[in-house]
């Protein structure tokens, strides 16, 4: 099996500010394989990097992302990241290609929970004006959105699974659920995987990656499960973890 690869979680959340330029130069700087971040739909239609809904808890501003363009975006302040507006996309996915990394987009519903109309063709786009869309991995909670971008040639589809449905569903429902919306690999809390899980979501023909692997003992626990990628707060421990 391929050793797990390492995902820098919106680019090193316990070290930089998150979702940040800085924060992805820093991380892929590393001898990290994927830079991890998260994308919104602006006002007008374009794709701004922020991972919740509302710009409250990291910038200056408040309200929602889907408010304002991505010019306004660009003038919100991010907290301690030295006068930084919102990044775009199309920024962070340059600076990825530029550093010869992969790209591990999780594209986000609104606040309400629904997907963005228009959003996986937004990101394709700009993705494919940097050749970017066969380094991509695109990631999303919604089954639609994953089944959207299954048909759009990315390097993998994920669908991510939250821990109280993962818990409902089961195994068999979950590899189903996957199947359905064409998902390539099932993504969960590293907390929640096990080895039996690990083998059915791979007997089943999915790739598995998970989240929330931020200190030695989650890292080691996803190292030791054999992932295909763990996103990480901490890259540069994940480094020295990894066998």
């Amino acid at each position: 099996m391929a050793r797990t690869e390492i995902a820098s979680h919106r680019g090193g959340a316990f070290l930089w500010p998150e979702n940040s330029l800085l924060a992805f130069r820093n991380a892929l700087a590393l001898p990290a394989e994927q830079l991890e971040l998260d994308v919104h739909l602006s006002a007008d239609g374009q794709v701004a990097v922020m991972h919740d809904h509302t710009l409250d808890r990291t910038t200056d501003a408040n309200g929602p992302v889907r408010a304002r363009s991505m010019a306004e975006l660009r003038r919100v302040r991010l907290r301690g990241a030295g006068g930084e507006g919102v990044p775009s996309l199309a920024e962070a996915a340059a600076l990825v290609r530029d550093a010869g990394k992969v790209l591990r987009l999780e594209i986000k519903a609104d606040g309400e929970g629904r997907p963005y109309p228009g959003i996986v063709a937004a990101c394709l786009a700009l993705l494919d004006g940097l050749g970017m869309r066969g380094r991509t991995v695109a990631m999303s909670f919604q089954p639609a959105t994953v089944a959207e971008a299954a048909a759009g040639g990315f390097r993998r589809t994920a669908l991510l699974l939250d821990s109280k449905p993962w818990r409902g569903m089961g195994g068999a429902s979950a590899t189903g659920l996957a199947r359905a919306c064409g998902a390539g690999e099932i993504g969960l809390h590293v907390g929640e995987l096990t080895p039996a899980a690990v083998a059915a979501f791979r007997a089943a023909g999915f790739g598995v990656g998970a989240w929330g692997a931020n200190h030695e003992g989650s890292i080691r626990a996803g190292f030791g499960l054999g992932l295909d990628a763990i996103a990480t707060d901490d890259p540069p421990l994940a480094l020295r973890l990894r066998p």
